[in-house]
């Protein structure tokens, strides 16, 4: 971590905003609050942060509608953890489809909290590795560029988020190895407790509609029925 890295909490009760903004100051993060949607889009585009935690219930802009336009807007594409109730686990499981990084039901730990903070952000630089190999893969019309963090798809570049770089990397670099979600959310996220493994599913399904020419026929990325999921290389260029 360096002390340039700002995180953005975004909610409306003063209670989570001021433990988790004292918690993460424990940890030498900066943090700016908002309290609503307007205020938290307006810090975004004043001062882009190192990560957002961001509440769904917002009031005058829903944190759902923000995740929408960090995410449409390449500019703003920052690691993003939403804060949910656990009776919201379809706007959670939207809120992945999204592109959020990871969630974190309340009530919460504000140390598990500062954990996944610390965690999206080493992940949101890439795995342990991955820069110094430095060597793009590439299979058929599939091109991913470790250094650059870029994605060609057809030779046209594709938009992903940290988390969905970081999952097809580790995939492509072991075509036809088959892992249960389990293991992609400890090699890929960092973590396997307290997460949902629907969140492996979310993103392999955001990647398959950014990266194969039909999602619903996948032809790279694989299921294995009882087992997980698979990288197919096909040809390699």
């Amino acid at each position: 971590m360096t002390e340039s890295e700002e995180i953005l909490v975004v909610d409306d009760e003063a209670s989570v905003v001021e433990v988790v903004s004292l918690y993460l100051r424990r940890e030498g993060f900066q943090v700016r609050t908002a309290r609503d949607g307007r205020q938290a889009l307006a810090a975004i585009h004043e001062r882009l942060p190192a990560l957002v935690v961001l509440d769904l219930m917002l009031p005058k802009v829903d944190g759902l509608e923000i995740m929408r336009r960090l995410r449409d807007d390449p500019a703003t594409n920052v690691p993003v953890i939403m804060l949910t109730a656990r009776s919201q686990e379809t706007d959670r499981i939207y809120g992945l489809e999204l592109g959020a990084d990871d969630y974190v039901v309340k009530p919460f730990s504000p140390a598990e909290l500062v954990a996944r903070v610390k965690t999206v952000l080493r992940r949101s630089r890439g795995p342990a590795g991955l820069q110094q190999e430095g060597r793009p893969i590439k299979y058929g019309d599939l091109v991913i560029d470790p250094l650059t963090r870029l994605v060609h798809v057809r030779g046209q570049e594709v938009e992903l988020t940290a988390t969905e770089f970081n999952l097809l990397w580790f995939m492509a670099s072991h075509p036809r190895q088959v892992f249960s979600r389990d293991r992609l959310l400890e090699n890929v996220w960092g973590f396997s407790d307290y997460v949902d493994p629907s969140t492996v599913t979310v993103h392999i399904r955001r990647l398959r509609e950014k990266i194969e020419v039909n999602p619903s026929q996948p032809q790279r990325l694989l299921t294995v029925w009882g087992v997980g999921y698979k990288f197919e290389p096909g040809m390699e260029a």
